[in-house]
């Protein structure tokens, strides 16, 4: 990540009703609407990644904005990740899996791979990371834990999230006085113990909402090891020179992720939407990068 000399995500959250022009104008103008939807999606994040991504150490596709979209959609991703990791950028799928054991395979299976089958052995998406929901316990995330290891892969499992709603269950106070999101946060430091890397961080991260800057000093204390990815930034709110606690383990601490910021700078009067999203995507790199040593 430090080689990139960025810790900014570009989040990749198409809306087929809201694309750049020229996004637009690259759709197909014929064939069935899902088809040319997935081929107008498709050019918007070619266009936002040329743009930004050279600002950016990874992306995070939400698979939502794609699987609505039907099998072109789903095809659209796959297109979108390998193009992601021609322009060098890391490829992390944020879908917030979790399920009983058997599910949470199957998850691990398509967002990672391979699946085996009496046919041949299939390809999942590749991810680099992705996002895991720990509310099912400790035996959901195993699979998924098990598969991003045996694929060189990294979890980033929701600890406090970024949006207004996270109160009403994360910040709920147990029996024992400890918070919701404080369990979480045990949880993901108990898992990743063992998976801590020469760098000192290991390859079981928190989500840890941009939103909420007030919990992150207390939160690092109970995840020393762990990756923050740091979701909502700009348009839910979140401010980069909030999140300096989250970066005390260096540079690679953290990662920045946002999405509309970014994909609509345009929107404020900046002209070219390609350039606006580049001038703001190397802004939000800078500040960044002044948040903690190297």
């Amino acid at each position: 990540m430090e080689a990139r000399c960025s810790q900014l995500v570009l989040g990749l959250d198409p809306d087929p009703t809201q694309l750049w022009p020229r996004a637009a104008a690259g759709a197909p103008t014929t064939g069935a609407p899902a088809a040319r939807a997935a081929a107008a999606v498709t050019v918007q994040c070619e266009l936002l990644i040329d743009a930004a991504g050279p600002a950016c150490v990874a992306v995070k596709p939400q698979l939502a904005c794609f699987e609505r979209l039907g099998d072109g959609g789903w095809a659209a991703l796959a297109t979108i990740s390998g193009y992601a990791r021609a322009a060098g950028l890391l490829v992390l799928l944020d879908g917030k899996r979790g399920d009983v054991p058997v599910t949470a395979s199957a998850y691990a299976q398509a967002l990672l791979g391979p699946t085996p089958t009496p046919f041949g052995e299939l390809s999942g998406l590749g991810a680099d990371a992705f996002t895991a929901n720990p509310l099912l316990g400790r035996d959901s995330l195993a699979p998924l834990l098990d598969g991003a290891a045996a694929s060189g892969a990294g979890v980033f499992v929701l600890v406090r999230t970024s949006n207004a709603g996270a109160a009403d269950v994360e910040d709920a106070t147990l029996e024992d006085g400890e918070r919701l999101w404080e369990r979480l946060a045990r949880i993901v430091a108990d898992l990743g113990r063992s998976r801590t890397g020469s760098s000192g961080l290991s390859d079981v991260g928190a989500v840890t909402g941009a939103t909420e800057p007030q919990h992150l000093e207390r939160m690092r204390e109970l995840m020393p090891h762990a990756p923050f990815l740091l979701p909502g930034v700009g348009a839910q709110g979140g401010r980069v020179e909030d999140l300096g606690p989250a970066f005390a383990p260096g540079r690679a601490g953290g990662l920045i992720a946002t999405s509309r910021a970014i994909a609509d700078a345009y929107k404020g009067g900046r002209g070219d939407p390609a350039r606006a999203a580049a001038d703001e995507a190397e802004r939000l790199r800078e500040l960044a990068w002044t948040l903690a040593p190297a």
